[in-house]
């Protein structure tokens, strides 16, 4: 039987009984973990990955993805430094590894700084904190990698990297989905930021091209982009393109936003799902970063509780219009 769109919970690297109990709850059935936390220096082996799986598998869920290994896995694959021949055999390894265990899609990024955000208490509503960015505040950071690395640079890395590694994910069965820079800008620290608009992804998955090489749609980090999330998702959407989706938004625009509640920022969420059922997207949906409310857990259980009722609103209306 084909799976339907569904809604999922991740962003944590760590299972506990509790929040596998927690995530059963609310409703959903798919869980993605983030970076987790698994035993290895260079990259992760067979049983380890394995048994994330049935621990899952065992509380009634399903591992719908693993997201993001450790920086120092690839890093010198990303800035093209001695020893990247190196990490992409130990990555070949790891990819390997998971198809053995049965995980079906493996998301990565292309940022060798990270994530970056300026602020994480800036007021929301209610005085709900979130985080924000601001890039007239990090406009003079010092150089991240000891050098300003030009953008061309940073393509021949991709396209290196991506020429040894899909044969390999196309072999083992799984899936690879690219998550946008975030934030988009041009550069940070000196490293140029290549999945920041719709032409970085068109090259990037035109230089990726394969069946088994895709998107982790983040809606947050291409509002942060301005307008055209919905354009970019019927692009990328009715080539098949998006595996799954981060279903989260902001309140401005580069240079300068902060994350928002789901029905507070720029973009018309309803609008976003039902365009990715009408492209067919048939993945999972998880809310992703959302705001620290009162008496939240680190984990942020009531925001990702609100999102959730929000979502699962949005995909029952969907089901209805189509039934």
């Amino acid at each position: 039987m084909e799976r339907q769109m569904r809604l999922g919970l991740g962003q944590f690297n760590q299972l506990s009984e509790e929040r596998l109990k927690f995530i059963k709850q609310l409703g959903v059935d798919d869980v993605l973990l983030n970076t987790p936390a698994l035993p290895g220096d260079t990259h992760w082996e067979f049983e380890d990955v394995l048994h994330l799986r049935t621990q899952i598998e065992s509380a009634g869920l399903r591992l719908g993805a693993l997201e993001n290994v450790p920086i120092q896995f690839y890093d010198k694959i990303m800035l093209g430094l001695p020893g990247r021949d190196k990490q992409i055999e130990n990555m070949a390894d790891t990819i390997r590894n998971m198809g053995r265990a049965g995980v079906e899609t493996f998301g990565y990024h292309w940022m060798p700084n990270s994530v970056w955000r300026t602020s994480s208490t800036t007021p929301s509503r209610g005085g709900a904190t979130v985080t924000s960015f601001d890039l007239a505040l990090v406009k003079d950071a010092p150089l991240s990698h000891g050098r300003i690395f030009s953008e061309e640079e940073m393509w021949d890395n991709y396209e290196y990297y991506m020429k040894a590694i899909l044969p390999v994910a196309e072999e083992a069965g799984v899936k690879l989905a690219l998550h946008p820079d975030d934030p988009p800008v041009e550069s940070l620290a000196g490293v140029p930021r290549l999945f920041r608009n719709f032409e970085g992804f068109k090259k990037g998955m035109e230089i990726g091209d394969s069946q088994i090489h895709g998107l982790d749609f983040c809606v947050g980090s291409w509002s942060e982009m301005g307008p055209g999330v919905i354009d970019a998702i019927r692009y990328f959407g009715e080539r098949g393109k998006i595996f799954y989706v981060h279903f989260r938004d902001v309140q401005g625009h580069v240079p300068k936003f902060a994350e928002a509640f789901v029905n507070e920022g720029n973009c018309d969420m309803f609008a976003v799902m039902k365009t990715l059922k009408s492209v067919g997207f048939n993945g999972f949906m998880i809310p992703d970063h959302v705001p620290h409310v009162v008496d939240d857990t680190p984990w942020d259980h009531r925001g990702r509780a609100y999102t959730i009722g929000y979502m699962t609103a949005f995909l029952e209306i969907l089901n209805a219009e189509a039934a």
